[in-house]
């Protein structure tokens, strides 16, 4: 049965789309809130700030007895620190602490060097550091003091911010779990100096960060002005590269022929031929690869034209819709806050259900069973769906905001935020369509090995654009761009290819100069002499940046594309069906149109509906008037 085709309707009246999938996803909002609620109902919240020893007893609070087990049940409330006899008893496998823990009422302040030490730190302040069952008069005596007393000597600690654990100050102990997950950090100096580096330095961090962020700004002012050249530039640098590596092979495989010679000894005569047959293959391959990508360049050199005007158009719309710049920091902000609850939940489940007693440790550890083991897996699920929702949100008000852009003839009648204006139609109509988007996503992550293709096809950005055109659910707009993007593969592989290109170039642009900079202001501190951590948290944080705000372009890169695709498949600029799109657009496709005036009218290569002159006329008119 043949499908209707759809009518595109931008900017009409909207409807609420996906509502079933926003009920499915309040409803799994609730259920991890339900998660959280059980683990502070439960006592899991309090376990994992106050601590617990090795009986089951919370530190700082009055216990009930656990059945079987010895020592448990008892009033804590005026030893709220956990001590560890051993601290240095590191599990490198599971990551935790294996010795056995009590509640104190002081962490010890000072190193003990001998059991005489630690019966009169507990006698002058009353913090019992041996086994509950040891009076402080059998510390000395007691034939099991070596089990129940803490291993000697005891380190100098202090309590760690929030969480009531003893923690040794001289981190010498953990070296070989600072092994397991920085090798070099086994030096203790080395570790010292990295830290230093980083305290001396902060200011110099800062600064650093900031610069990233201004010249991400500077990059995507660039770009709109100069994108024409830089595409070609780069468009250039690749064919170049490409040439001279081809030859550089060839050169070597011809170079390394002649140089063969019978009289040479028989392992490294065989060394030496197949090292040229290595060079053979790698020569024909590059050959290859260099002729395909001419190619693909002579094939697809106008849908670069296409790329630059999507550039330069980009980059007017950050000029008209300046707070699209602050997406990325609510959106990171948001992000940032979700994940602390969900890493605050996570531990709070890794102290949750029933106490339990290790059959090798004889230790208390808190396990859950049936179907409360699940919760972690279904909190795991939360956080895939929850980000992708977040992120959805954030393409859905870029798609919403510039899609009001492009179709808006006359640009000064813009509403005053279109920003805004975009978040409260998401709000109002669309969340649902993102629910279902993001879960969506989430399906395809989970299995992501298998399905990386598909991920990448499907992230839903131009689906999203489709609901802001058309507010239509999610499925119905994922089929409609798939339809769009299929009649416009030639440029959506040159957009995809040529535009991400330029944009991993700019962000590799960004951290090389703020690292560049890095050095020569690193260069003139004298207060340590590791450069290596500053330097690798200002080059983290320096492509961070760039991507977080070049995203925000590519995102409005692809809508106007699909805006444009729209344009020239709806519209051919006569009375009544004139262009929505740009000047520079506009441009493109006359350009488009007269390089083909000539062909017969036999479809082949056309990208365009024809139009005819008064329609011609008629969109230039528009144009004047509109940019006058």
């Amino acid at each position: 049965m043949h499908r209707v085709q759809r009518e595109w309707r931008p900017l009409e009246q909207r409807s609420c789309t996906d509502i079933p999938w926003l009920i499915l996803f309040t409803l799994f909002c609730i259920g991890m809130g339900l998660i959280c609620g059980f683990a502070i109902a439960t006592g899991a919240a309090s376990r994992l700030v106050s601590g617990y020893d090795s009986y089951g007893n919370t530190c700082g609070q009055k216990n009930t007895a656990i059945e079987g087990i010895a020592l448990s049940g008892r009033d804590q409330t005026n030893k709220k620190y956990v001590f560890f006899l051993d601290p240095c008893n590191i599990d490198l496998v599971n990551r935790k602490i294996k010795s056995m823990a009590l509640c104190v009422s002081k962490c010890p302040d000072i190193q003990l060097n001998t059991y005489e030490d630690i019966k009169a730190f507990a006698t002058v302040n009353g913090s019992f550091l041996c086994s509950y069952d040891l009076s402080p008069d059998q510390y000395v005596s007691d034939p099991e003091k070596a089990t129940k007393c803490p291993k000697l000597p005891v380190l100098k600690s202090n309590s760690l911010p929030m969480f009531h654990r003893c923690t040794p100050v001289d981190i010498f102990c953990y070296a070989r779990f600072a092994e397991a997950l920085i090798t070099f950090l086994s030096d203790n100096s080395v570790l010292h100096r990295l830290v230093a580096g980083v305290m001396t330095s902060k200011e110099i961090i800062m600064g650093l960060c900031l610069l990233a962020l201004v010249l991400s700004m500077i990059l995507m002012v660039v770009i709109r002005y100069i994108s024409a050249i830089l595409v070609w530039i780069l468009t250039a640098v690749v064919v170049i590269g490409s040439l001279g590596g081809t030859c550089g092979l060839w050169w070597l495989y011809v170079d390394h022929k002649k140089s063969l010679n019978d009289t040479m000894p028989v392992n490294e005569l065989q060394v030496a031929k197949d090292n040229v047959s290595a060079l053979l293959v790698y020569a024909i391959a590059a050959t290859i690869f260099t002729v395909i990508l001419l190619l693909l360049m002579l094939i697809m050199r106008k849908r670069v034209a296409l790329t630059i005007a999507l550039f330069h158009v980009a980059g007017k719309v950050f000029t008209h819709l300046p707070l699209l710049a602050l997406q990325p920091f609510w959106t990171f902000l948001a992000l940032i806050c979700f994940w602390a609850y969900w890493v605050m939940v996570l531990l709070f489940l890794g102290t949750a259900g029933n106490p339990v007693q290790n059959n090798q440790t004889k230790l208390v550890e808190f396990r859950m069973s049936g179907p409360l083991q699940y919760m972690t897996w279904y909190h795991a699920v939360g956080l895939i769906w929850i980000s992708e929702f977040i992120l959805a949100c954030q393409q859905m008000t870029v798609a919403g905001a510039v899609v009001t852009y492009y179709f808006t003839r006359d640009k000064s009648n813009l509403p005053l935020t279109p920003i805004l204006t975009s978040v409260f139609r998401l709000v109002r109509y669309h969340l649902g369509t993102v629910a279902k988007g993001s879960f969506i996503i989430t399906l395809v992550k989970i299995p992501r090995l298998i399905l990386m293709y598909i991920h990448n096809q499907l992230k839903g950005k131009n689906a999203y654009t489709a609901t802001a055109i058309n507010s239509t659910n999610f499925c119905t707009s994922a089929r409609d761009a798939f339809v769009i993007l299929v009649e416009n593969a030639l440029r959506v592989a040159a957009i995809n290819t040529v535009g991400d290109f330029v944009l991993f170039l700019g962000k590799i642009l960004i951290v090389s100069c703020t690292a560049f900079v890095g050095v020569l202001s690193l260069n003139y501190q004298r207060d340590y002499t590791v450069w290596v951590v500053p330097l690798l948290i200002v080059c983290l944080f320096a492509f961070l940046v760039a991507h977080c705000f070049l995203s925000i372009f590519e995102i409005v890169v692809d809508v106007l594309f699909l805006c444009f695709a729209i344009d020239t498949k709806n519209n051919d600029g006569s009375p009544g069906r004139e262009f929505y799109m740009d000047k520079a657009l506009m441009e493109f496709v006359e350009n488009s149109r007269k390089t083909q005036a000539g062909r017969s009218n036999t479809g082949e290569g056309r990208e365009l509906k024809p139009m005819d002159s008064n329609g011609q006329w008629m969109a230039m008119k528009l144009l004047k008037q509109q940019y006058q």
